[in-house]
């Protein structure tokens, strides 16, 4: 798992009942399911590249966290499962031992789906018995480990988003994850209308030169990456009211962006060379049309809406085309954290980055797509990993990654806030990944 991920040993949990928390564990699991339901059991099992997973797996390795890291070491007498799953669902946690190779996931048609749901049943109601009890030799442990989990699977409920997209991508038939009935529709398939609009011109927010506290505050739950908070010198800068959008990134395409190498690091001229990137990762042309491949199927390129899936290399380019940079990540979380947060979050079942409202403040910060910053993906002053397995959850990615902040379209809104720290390679694109600029 890729994003920005944790560490119960300095996260501190949040001061509720543990019926209170068992509650939002089983209203999480259930999402999980409700997100499922519109799949086929073939959606679930294939693997489309070697940063995804195939859905059932996700299930199953979501499940082994809680069984791994909550019902095995706080459940006293409590049985695995299966003795295979440990070393089969195991992501990277090198401390619990060896895991199945993460390229071979899509091979692993055993256990098979039907199987996969009923050791999440299993654990489930283990967990739901083990809390309901209520006899804990450490209470503290035990919330934040079910917080973590909690958190955990909402991670992976994002990537259940994304990795199927990336697979339902790839089929030339180009499927709908599920369909909408107030989309009109041509014979083959593809949407019968094209956006036209254009947003208003970006309009750029002056912030004053200041010694500003970075990091998480607070007394609920923070991934150890966001601590500790730490007080930064920050330039006066100035920063876009809202995302890029599609219409602007086209034209930054027309004017030969993908041929030009003046706009482009090295790496990044390298990655386009090599993979040949003409456009966003889900971009296509029909019938001389720029349309989108989306979880609703193919739809017309919204000029006004976001760009979106594009890697770190295309958006510092972009940026560089526009005479503007990207954001750091301390700029990013000065304004994030005076801007409430709001936005188009998992729970809306849109799944698609909606345009900006149009208003006069800062518009987008959170939700619809997650905005890559100039910063490299390293710990705050004073930080140390936490030991044990979970303490792999981060620190060990501290290296040739960027950060990116606001969560997406596919990011549970109960999931961010304005210190939340993701990250991945320059190079990925097939998270909901978009622009915002700075100067």
């Amino acid at each position: 798992m890729n994003l920005s991920t944790s560490n119960s040993d300095q996260a501190t949990s949040p001061l509720v009942e543990m019926s209170e928390l068992a509650e939002t564990f089983r209203e999480t699991r259930a999402f999980t399911a409700t997100l499922c339901e519109p799949m086929e059991i073939e959606d679930m099992v294939a693997q489309s590249m070697p940063d995804a997973s195939p859905v059932v797996w996700h299930l199953a390795h979501t499940t082994w966290f809680f069984e791994t890291f909550l019902l095995k070491p706080f459940s006293p007498g409590y049985e695995p499962f299966h003795p295979q799953f440990e070393y089969l669902f195991n992501s990277y946690y090198n401390a619990v031992g060896e895991q199945f190779t993460r390229a071979d996931r899509g091979l692993l048609t055993r256990p098979t789906v039907a199987q996969v749901r009923r050791y999440r049943e299993s654990v489930e109601g283990c967990v739901n018995e083990f809390l309901a009890a209520g006899r804990f030799d450490d209470a503290a442990s035990v919330r934040a480990t079910v917080e973590l989990g909690i958190q955990h699977e909402q991670q992976h409920q994002e990537l259940i988003l994304t990795d199927l997209k990336h697979l339902l991508s790839r089929n030339p038939l180009a499927p709908a994850y599920r369909s909408l009935p107030d989309v009109a529709q041509s014979s083959n398939g593809t949407a019968t209308t094209n956006s036209v609009a254009t947003a208003a011109p970006i309009r750029f927010v002056d912030f004053p030169e200041q010694l500003a506290w970075i990091g998480y505050d607070g007394d609920e739950f923070a991934f150890d990456n966001e601590r500790p908070r730490h007080r930064q010198f920050v330039e006066a800068f100035g920063i876009a009211n809202r995302l890029v959008t599609n219409g602007e990134y086209l034209a930054f395409m027309e004017a030969g962006g993908y041929k030009r190498p003046e706009h482009w690091l090295s790496m990044g001229w390298a990655a386009v060379s090599e993979n040949r990137w003409q456009s966003p990762l889900y971009w296509t042309q029909r019938d001389g049309r720029w349309c989108e491949f989306t979880l609703d199927g193919i739809q017309p390129l919204q000029l006004d809406g976001p760009v979106c899936h594009i890697s770190y290399f295309e958006a510092d380019a972009y940026a560089r085309f526009a005479g503007m940079r990207l954001p750091t990540e301390a700029e990013w979380e000065i304004v994030a954290s005076q801007t409430p947060v709001e936005g188009h979050f998992a729970e809306s079942l849109r799944l698609h980055p909606g345009r900006a409202t149009g208003n006069d403040g800062i518009d987008q910060m959170f939700g619809d797509c997650w905005q890559w910053t100039a910063s490299p993906y390293v710990g705050y002053p004073g930080y140390r990993p936490p030991s044990g397995a979970i303490g792999e959850y981060n620190g060990k990615f501290m290296c040739n990654q960027y950060v990116l902040r606001g969560g997406s379209v596919a990011t549970s809104r109960s999931h961010i806030r304005a210190s939340y720290r993701n990250f991945f390679p320059p190079q990925a694109r097939w998270q909901f990944t978009g622009i915002r600029l700075a100067k």
